[in-house]
């Protein structure tokens, strides 16, 4: 078994290696290059940026003096190249760390030995569906840790382009996968937490960690449909929507979590580039959610070029002027090095814009300690022994396992242990890579389904049956013959990145059709039965929820390097599932319902409204549904009062740093686990209500809370804060407003606990969102 697992793994490595070579031969550079400047004896070491004493901005704008015009337009781009004559390294702005140190033009694995791999933890979605925010601040800790490590021995920079925080709007995304789901509210805590780990504390000094830079800012969640590609598509958003729904998640990031780094996104916001549009990346960027001027701002990659040549917005030179105007520092491609020199010489731009822009970058770069000697700086001790510890291990594990969600069950699961011989088919029965997603690195290994269910003491039967999107029936009758010979069949299947990716969106939420029919024929032969579903867009499983001789299903996403194991350790007991969707489960027919271009949340004649806040029809699972092995029984603690006034809240929220995360109250629950096996919980709480304008949302996500091993017999107390944002609406100009009216609270997705106060009073507004004065 270890020597298959060997081979698979030596496989994924040298396709990985020849894909990579293909997709970043182009790269500039060898990440391996990376140097620090020499602050001691080399040409800047009396110049003010080797000083410790002075702060970033001072230090930066030192250093950027020094800079001629060419030299300025040169390190615009994200392959910075070298200055020989100021001894400063060329250094690589992208690197990538989605759900750990990952392939990409800034880090370079080693062939074997050191730095050869490291900790690859699930997908965002499934991490998202563990609604568990240590758990992703600890993450977080352990990714940046690791990059930090790889850079210290010049094999990954100082900058990673992560997290994606785009909401999971429409099923369809190809790129949904790499998200924590649907919900802005979850998202915005998400991210949070993501940050603060990868960083290094909240807005930590004297050093970061590493920098993390969230993206795509912002309404980015199409890459190719029915004609619509990322690269030109207009996305239409209003206020409301822009900031309720679209904003939220950017607003913890920058503001709240103080993010080193923004990316702008391929499309365009109401008829402008995102990358030169001044109003996203100054009046809403930098002035309403204060993103410091040590602080950057790259464009997604060739994000600039498209600013020209296709969305057909402005000429080569005034495309590169407007995009750095606006506020982005670096330009992800080659044409900002191509054509400012011809907007310089137009004076279509200035020095000082240009100045600015390298300040940005390079204060940012002070924070990290790149002048600084070494010595001074714990960060710079991480050597290969920080790289895929024991306690990484143990997390990556941990983070599938919490995530995995339990969709249906009639009490075969946790197997019988009397089961000892299983058929385990389905084109995810073996996978390795698979189980990485997209935006992955080297792992250091990769648990499949078959080698959890071997190393879980299975008996254990593999056919693969058919592959995602294949026609070929051929090995139906082989998956028949294991099947009837085994105790239990586990079909392992659903959709992967040959279906969802970037550049590639669904027309369809349908299973493949051949694997509904290989299912077809397993089902018939009477054994128990469980279809483990993966992929990061969810299926119409409603063939499978309402058939009897489906006896469980599971959703485990993109699991990453321990997956397999996670799985079976569900499906056998060793661990109970916890996890809840963080998307709504469409029935198949809603993709002729609302196109993707559709930007709007709200339901109108035309659309039946989108994720479970407006959804008006009935989802086949909805958003934060899951199952449980136990049974949990449910009382509050402490439930809201009957009223609260709206101008005693917002006064006892002045001292807050917005008034939008002023408290409004921490409710309390008690969770029994009344059954027999111990079992984590997340406790969701949700808002409904008709306070402020119609239409009214069906309700919302405002607090949520994970409790951890609940044995039998015993109780949790969950502590649920809530924010007086976490209960405003927005007006039409993207203005958050605090309504009086009545609300309820219910905790879980079916209500398991409810309560109803009144907000009284006059309403108050809480938030100055920034007008749009560019249109009309």
């Amino acid at each position: 078994m270890f020597a298959l697992h060997v081979l698979l793994l030596q496989t994924t490595t040298m396709w990985l290696s020849t894909h990579l070579a293909l997709v970043f031969a182009l790269a500039v550079d060898n990440a391996t290059g990376y140097g620090f400047p020499d602050c001691e004896g080399g040409p800047l070491a009396s110049n003010a940026v080797c000083n410790t004493t002075l702060d970033p901005i001072t230090r930066a704008t030192s250093l950027v003096e020094l800079f001629t015009v060419s030299e300025l337009i040169n390190n615009t781009v994200n392959t910075s190249p070298e200055v020989p004559r100021l001894g400063l390294p060329a250094y690589q702005w992208w690197s990538e760390a989605l759900h750990g140190v990952a392939n990409s033009p800034g880090v370079d694995f080693s062939t074997s030995g050191e730095f050869s791999y490291a900790t690859s933890f699930p997908q965002p979605i499934l991490m998202g569906a563990a609604f568990d925010d240590e758990l992703i601040k600890s993450v977080g800790s352990i990714v940046g840790k690791e990059g930090r490590a790889f850079n210290n021995y010049g094999r990954a920079g100082l900058d990673f382009w992560t997290p994606n925080i785009n909401p999971f709007k429409d099923p369809r995304w190809g790129r949904g996968q790499e998200t924590p789901g649907e919900d802005p509210y979850h998202l915005a805590q998400y991210v949070y937490s993501l940050v603060v780990g990868l960083q290094g504390g909240l807005d930590p000094k004297p050093y970061y960690q590493v920098v993390s830079t969230c993206k795509h800012f912002a309404g980015y969640d199409l890459e190719d449909w029915d004609g619509a590609v990322r690269y030109g598509f207009n996305a239409v958003i209003t206020s409301q929507d822009l900031v309720e729904y679209y904003l939220p998640s950017f607003q913890s990031c920058y503001r709240d979590a103080k993010v080193g780094a923004a990316m702008c996104s391929y499309n365009a916001v109401n008829g402008v580039p995102s990358c030169a549009d001044t109003y996203l990346l100054q009046d809403i960027l930098r002035d309403f959610y204060g993103f410091a001027q040590d602080r950057w701002v790259t464009s997604d990659c060739d994000a600039v070029q498209n600013i020209y040549s296709t969305h057909n917005y402005a000429t080569p030179q005034q495309a590169v002027a407007d995009a750095l105007k606006a506020g982005t520092d670096v330009d992800c491609g080659s044409f900002y090095a191509e054509w400012l020199p011809t907007a310089y010489n137009e004076s279509l731009i200035t020095e000082t814009d240009l100045r600015t822009a390298l300040v940005h970058q390079y204060a940012s770069l002070v924070r990290l300690g790149y002048f600084d000697p070494e010595d001074q700086q714990p960060y710079r001790t991480y050597n290969w022994s920080s790289v895929n510890i024991p306690a990484a291990q143990q997390l990556a594990y941990q983070a599938a396992v919490e995530g995995i969600v339990l969709l249906k069950n009639d009490g075969t699961l946790p197997l019988s242990s009397s089961f000892k011989n299983i058929a385990l088919i389905g084109p995810w029965a073996n996978a390795t890579a698979q189980m990485q997603g997209n935006y992955f690195g080297v792992a250091p290994y990769l648990i499949s389904p078959v080698m959890g269910a071997m190393d879980g003491g299975y008996n254990v039967t593999y056919v693969l049956g058919t592959n995602i999107t294949s026609n070929d029936t051929s090995g139906f009758a082989a998956a028949v013959e294991a099947a009837k010979e085994a105790d239990a069949v586990i079909y392992a299947g659903g959709i992967d990145t040959t279906v969802e990716a970037e550049g590639l969106d669904r027309y369809t939420i349908t299973w493949p059709a051949n694997q509904l029919d290989l299912i077809a024929e397993l089902q018939a032969i009477d054994k128990p039965m469980v279809v483990v579903q993966f992929g990061g867009g969810q299926l119409d499983d409603s063939v499978l929820k309402g058939n009897t001789s489906v006896n469980a299903l599971i959703w485990a996403g993109y699991p990453g390097q321990s997956g397999g194991k996670a799985v079976f350790d569900i499906i056998s007991g060793k661990v109970a599932p916890a996890g809840r969707l963080p998307i709504t489960q469409y029935p198949a027919s809603y993709v002729n319902e609302i196109p993707m271009t559709d930007m709007n949340l709200r339901p109108d004649s035309t659309s039946p409204g989108r994720t479970y806040i407006w959804y008006t029809d009935m989802p086949v699972y909805e958003f934060g549904y899951g199952e449980h092995y136990t049974i949990f029984s449910y009382e509050w603690v402490k439930a809201p009062a009957a009223s609260y006034s709206i101008q005693a809240l917002v006064d006892g929220g002045k001292y807050a740093a917005y008034l939008d995360v002023a408290p409004f109250a921490t409710l309390a629950v008690s969770v029994t686990n009344a059954g027999n096996r111990t079992s984590d919980y997340v406790s969701l709480l949700f808002a409904s209500g008709t306070y402020g304008d119609a239409p009214y949302p069906n309700k919302v996500l405002v607090s949520y809370a994970r409790s951890h091993s609940i044995a039998p017999g015993t109780i949790a107390i969950v502590e649920l804060p809530i924010t007086l944002g976490n209960l405003a609406r927005a007006d039409t100009n993207g203005n958050f407003w605090l309504y009086p009216g009545s609300y309820e609270l219910a905790l879980d997705t079916s209500g398991v606990l409810t309560s109803i106060f009144e907000l009284t009073g006059l309403a108050a507004r809480l938030t100055y969102f920034p007008q749009n004065t560019m249109i009309s």
